[in-house]
């Protein structure tokens, strides 16, 4: 908007001057005109003024109203359709009875860095009122495959990582979460992925929930404490892993479990 309102006042300056130059180099020209036709140069004079009266009003009047248009009306003059949008986009709800807010991935928001993404099948899951969404960052574990982080200063911390199941089984078409493995293989073939080193004797509880047709694999990990929710759908497999302090374990542990059982394909 301010680039707009700036570039109007210094395009009527340019025009003044170029048409100034005009003005100057038509009065001669009309001038030696009359001279030679003996007619009056004061007349013929006057007649080019009008017009160059006209058109430096036409002109000014044009910049005018660009500016009134771009300062008056910006979401008209300025919007541009995206198509994938890279990055953090808002996708909140608003708390509900208990505090708790339910966030779904935008249809129209791409990989968390935003290069070589295609399409994913949008996921909600519910936080505590004071979680935000935070940068995503390619030195994460996961690195670029993580699409999504969110934290709360006092309560833990989340990311999900979203990866094609081609890079862990040969499998075409929409994957189901058993195909890929049964949940002993999928927690030691990917908990190192999300929690930095080996799960082995480190994984204190195993479940398996069904919800809408689609399962998921629930896991609780210790040292480091994460609760990791695992499912598939389309070509690729989710991990939603929820993580905290020793401390942020022991006063927040109902809702970090909440957190991650809330997990959803849409």
């Amino acid at each position: 908007m301010n680039t707009a309102f700036a570039s109007t006042p210094c395009f009527c300056f340019r025009e003044s001057k170029r048409l100034e130059h005009i003005r100057g180099f038509r009065r001669t020209e009309v001038c030696t005109r009359a001279e030679k036709r003996n007619i009056g140069s004061e007349i013929v004079g006057g007649e080019e003024e009008k017009e160059i009266g006209r058109r430096h009003a036409l002109i000014a009047g044009f910049s005018m109203a660009s500016s009134w248009f771009v300062l008056d009306y910006p979401g008209e003059a300025l919007a541009v359709k995206q198509g994938l949008l890279a990055g953090r986009i808002p996708g909140l709800s608003d708390p509900d009875e208990r505090g708790f807010r339910t966030y779904r991935r935008p249809d129209d928001k791409s990989g968390g860095h935003g290069v070589g993404w295609s399409p994913i099948i949008p996921y909600s899951f519910k936080v505590p009122d004071g979680w935000a969404e935070v940068p995503v960052s390619i030195a994460d574990l996961g690195g670029t495959e993580i699409d999504l982080r969110f934290a709360s200063p006092q309560e833990g911390r989340l990311f999900v990582v979203v990866a094609p199941v081609r890079r862990f089984a040969d499998i075409d078409g929409d994957a189901t979460i058993e195909q890929i493995g049964p949940p002993e293989r999928v927690i030691d073939a990917f908990g190192p992925e999300v929690v930095g080193e080996n799960v082995e004797g480190k994984v204190l509880a195993m479940e398996t929930a069904e919800h809408s047709g689609r399962t998921y694999y629930q896991f609780e990990v210790e040292s480091p404490h994460a609760l990791i929710t695992a499912a598939a759908a389309g070509n690729r497999l989710y991990l939603f892993t929820v993580t905290g302090s020793g401390l942020q374990w022991k006063k927040h542990y109902k809702d970090l479990k909440e957190i991650a059982s809330s997990f959803r394909v849409v």
